[in-house]
């Protein structure tokens, strides 16, 4: 605020409202990007437990992490779109509130079902903070300072995935499972209040002006949403008849929605809007990288046991390099897209990608944890360093009344290729190795199948780098 304005308002009969602080608004945001990363992280971990406790078989318990996954994959959309008509704020409070007493509920859950329901419910409510956060940091932070702070946001993200296994694994061998959700209700009350004090209210659109919420768009996408996360889950890249009715069904749920959007009004998402090339590229970039991510997840753990022969405690420690490394790289890659611009970075954040997977590919496995390693690390810098850039230049010149809606499919891009990555990449490592039980694969095999899927993975990410280039040309072709 201009200093003769501060005078003004002192002499006043009534001080000017006081701007928001950036750095407590940016503490909030946070927060509210590290809570829905470690409400799946640390969720994983209890299922075993959850299954003694509730006497249920693995397959029932599993739905503690599918309906979480399901409702943010599913909602996350329709949920930055809201936020555009209603006011980002509110929902983001509503939904910050929602994630917290879901939480609770689950944490005092006295049956399974119940435990289910208030994980659907914490989805939905982490799915609007997910939608949302990045699309407050146009209206919190200056423009030159975006990189930095969507790097900030990334860092959380990254922390809330390391955290989850080691403080969940903590809080099972002492209090108990229910610590587990209970654990996240104090840092839900301490981010409601950051965002109810700093946050700035922005304009919502007054009701009479305001376009029609588009609830029959939304449940097709959901819907559509829904059947190929559970194709890809439930089948674990394994397609019998179910998992193909479910694939067929996400199709027609696609066309349906599709041919309603072209006619609707106010449609949820405008298809003119994949018409730019550049925003178009982007998400295909995000969705293809983080499939490319899931192969460290799973085939990581049984490369290094199964591979290497390592004991179980050096295998969680070996994975737990990876978060960190892009929990640490976050911010320094947020500058340097402050500095450099988004373009560079993001070609260099892939050809990190692409270096380290190519590392894997050929790594011989005389080389023990180290040949795993070192390029896991160039893989995480690289990841962290395109996720930064990538998030910037998506957001950077989204217009105010359309930054809850991008933010969401950018999200939504990144949920499929992690739900993606987690079927095929599991797939192309099955096959490779020759057996579908890979607990009892010969070593030779499992290094084999490693070497082969990061193989594909360098393929995915020279797909990326096509894309970066194509993206490159159709932003140079909308300047003219």
């Amino acid at each position: 605020m201009p200093k003769s304005a501060v005078l003004r308002g002192s002499t006043a009969p009534e001080a000017a409202p006081r701007p928001p602080s950036v750095g407590w608004a940016l503490a909030g945001l946070s927060l509210s990007m590290l809570l829905p990363s470690l409400g799946i992280s640390i969720a994983n971990v209890a299922l075993p437990t959850l299954a003694g406790a509730f006497d249920a078989s693995f397959q029932a318990v599993q739905w503690v992490v599918l309906a979480y996954l399901l409702a943010t994959t599913t909602l996350v959309v329709g949920a930055g779109r809201l936020g555009d008509l209603t006011g980002r704020r509110r929902l983001l409070l509503g939904g910050i509130l929602l994630f917290t007493t879901a939480s609770l509920l689950c944490g005092a859950a006295p049956a399974l079902w119940v435990l289910i329901a208030a994980r659907a419910a914490q989805g939905l409510g982490a799915a609007v903070m997910m939608a949302l956060t990045m699309a407050f940091v146009g209206e919190t932070v200056p423009k030159e300072r975006t990189g930095s702070a969507m790097g900030l946001l990334g860092t959380m993200s990254a922390i809330g995935t390391a955290l989850g296994p080691s403080v969940g694994g903590l809080l099972i061998a002492g209090p108990g499972w229910r610590a587990v959700f209970l654990v996240v209700v104090p840092l839900g009350l301490v981010t409601l209040l950051l965002a109810y004090r700093h946050l700035p209210s922005g304009r919502a659109v007054p009701a009479g002006e305001r376009p029609r919420f588009d609830r029959v768009g939304t449940l097709l996408l959901a819907l559509a949403l829904a059947a190929y996360a559970l194709a890809m889950t439930v089948g674990r890249g394994r397609f019998g008849l179910l998992g193909l009715a479910l694939l067929a069904a996400a199709g027609a749920g696609t066309v349906l929605f599709v041919l309603v959007e072209r006619r609707t009004a106010a449609p949820l998402v405008r298809p003119a809007m994949f018409r730019d090339g550049a925003l178009s590229a982007s998400l295909a970039m995000s969705a293809l990288v983080s499939t490319v991510m899931m192969a460290t997840l799973v085939v990581g753990p049984f490369y290094l046991s199964g591979g290497l022969g390592l004991p179980a405690a050096a295998v969680g420690l070996v994975l737990s390099v990876g978060p960190l490394v892009t929990a640490l790289t976050g911010v320094p890659a947020g500058r340097i897209v402050d500095r450099l611009g988004t373009r560079r970075t993001t070609v260099a954040g892939l050809a990190a990608i692409a270096t380290g997977c190519l590392a894997l590919s050929t790594a011989p496995t005389g080389l023990g944890t180290v040949g795993y390693l070192v390029p896991i690390v160039v893989v995480t810098v690289g990841y962290a360093t395109f996720q930064t850039a990538n998030n910037t230049g998506v957001m950077a010149d989204v217009p105010a009344d359309r930054r809850g809606l991008v933010s969401g499919v950018l999200n939504l891009s990144r949920n499929l290729g992690l739900v993606t990555g987690t079927a095929v990449m599991g797939a192309v490592f099955s096959a490779a190795a020759g057996t579908a039980d890979l607990a009892a694969a010969r070593p030779a095999a499992v290094a084999a199948a490693m070497r082969t899927t990061f193989a594909v993975a360098a393929v995915l990410i020279a797909a990326a780098l096509v894309l970066a280039a194509l993206g490159r040309a159709a932003a140079a072709r909308a300047q003219r």
